[in-house]
């Protein structure tokens, strides 16, 4: 009977990284506000065919896996990428087949994980490849001879196997030979490797300069939303604006300090990720909220969007009232938006307007904001 086919991932993250610099080792340095490594690991996890990902760490760094994959299996490597691979090949149990990738390539599609399955019905190993396409010469100070590039290849990661013969490939190589991939130690046994198509996206992340490089390749999605807010103005009661407390013979009336501007800050943001109003994360028949300060509020709809990985670009307030007036606490209310949301004061605007003394505005008897905010949101590379 022929066995089922079992396909496991390893993700090779044991280097040291030094060369992109950084406090911690570039696997785990952060792209777009998510470690490197958590790309290719969810592009595995998310796809039907792998029934595994196994992730291939340095001693000492166990820690820093977990913050980035939570509960991902791990194995500890070895002093060499060789010694890692080899290492990992005796965790991945019953698995007839392997796919090796270097964490260093972030953005792994499910289309070339599907090229190199598909050549694995028919190959014991195959590669990801990119053409050459730039003219090639040799040379160091002056321009020597061109070199064809006709079948000349880029060669990319993941690396598919039948893992018998990756196995077999390791168990016979020279323990003072170190190898530039695994697919060059297959081949040396006389396997035949198959090329497929590879992606520009995996371009490996090396340098400091690569982060940036790594940091355009992510697709953001953007999105604006807008809150609305009215509280009324009761003799008695202290008045909050924008996180500021403003004097004034009248208060606004609420279940927390009623500040009406950062409502509507807080459900512009919340409207940008759908999850939903004010009143459904911070019900008013809570007695927990009464008199609360509503700068905790903006916060943890800030805190919502960057557990999402987004990042909020501009917030825009405007404030309806015939008194007080707002233009001598403008500076004060930006500031302090500004603070809470993180960002710099020229991505938060807050501006007023009276309703001609039209409305519940006009009369005195309450105030109104509304709010519009903008926000990207990483996507998907696969």
């Amino acid at each position: 009977m022929t066995q089922a086919k079992r396909i496991v991932a390893i993700i090779v993250a044991a280097g040291t990284g030094v060369r992109a610099g950084g406090s911690v080792p570039k696997q785990f340095a952060l792209i777009a506000g998510r470690p490197m490594i958590a790309y290719s690991h969810e592009a595995f996890a998310t796809h039907p065919a792998i029934a595994e990902t196994i992730v291939v760490v340095a001693e000492g760094q166990q820690a820093l896996a977990i913050a980035a994959l939570g509960d991902a299996p791990t194995v500890v490597g070895g002093a060499t990428r060789r010694e890692s691979v080899s290492i990992s090949l005796a965790a991945v149990g019953d698995a007839t087949h392997v796919l090796i990738h270097d964490a260093a390539r972030p953005f792994l599609s499910h289309a070339v994980i599907d090229s190199l399955i598909a050549a694995l019905k028919t190959r014991d190993a195959a590669i990801p490849v990119l053409p050459v396409t730039d003219t090639l010469a040799r040379g160091d100070v002056l321009l020597g001879d061109i070199v064809p590039r006709a079948d000349l290849n880029r060669v990319q990661t993941p690396q598919a196997f039948a893992v018998e013969a990756l196995r077999a490939a390791h168990a016979v190589w020279p323990a003072d030979e170190e190898a530039t991939d695994d697919a060059q130690m297959v081949r040396r046994l006389g396997v035949g490797v198959a090329l497929v198509q590879g992606s520009a996206m995996l371009e490996k992340v090396t340098h400091p300069k690569d982060f940036a490089a790594a940091e355009a390749r992510v697709a953001y999605e953007t999105r604006t939303a807008m809150g609305f807010d009215v509280h009324r103005l009761e003799t008695g009661e202290e008045l909050w604006l924008g996180g500021v407390l403003i004097p004034h013979d009248k208060g606004l009336s609420g279940h927390s300090d009623a500040d009406v501007a950062l409502h509507a800050l807080t459900d512009a943001l919340l409207g940008t990720i759908a999850a939903g109003d004010i009143g459904t994360h911070f019900p008013p028949s809570d007695p927990q909220w009464k008199g609360a300060d509503s700068a905790q509020f903006l916060q943890h709809a800030a805190k919502l969007i960057a557990d999402k990985r987004g990042r909020i670009d501009f917030v825009d307030l405007t404030i309806m009232c015939e008194a007080p007036k707002i233009g001598p606490h403008r500076a004060a209310m930006t500031s302090r938006i500004a603070d809470l949301l993180g960002l710099t004061l020229d991505r938060v605007s807050v501006k007023a307007t009276t309703t001609e003394r039209l409305g519940f505005t006009g009369r005195g008897e309450g105030i109104a904001a509304q709010a519009v905010a903008t926000i990207r949101l990483p996507g998907s590379p696969l």
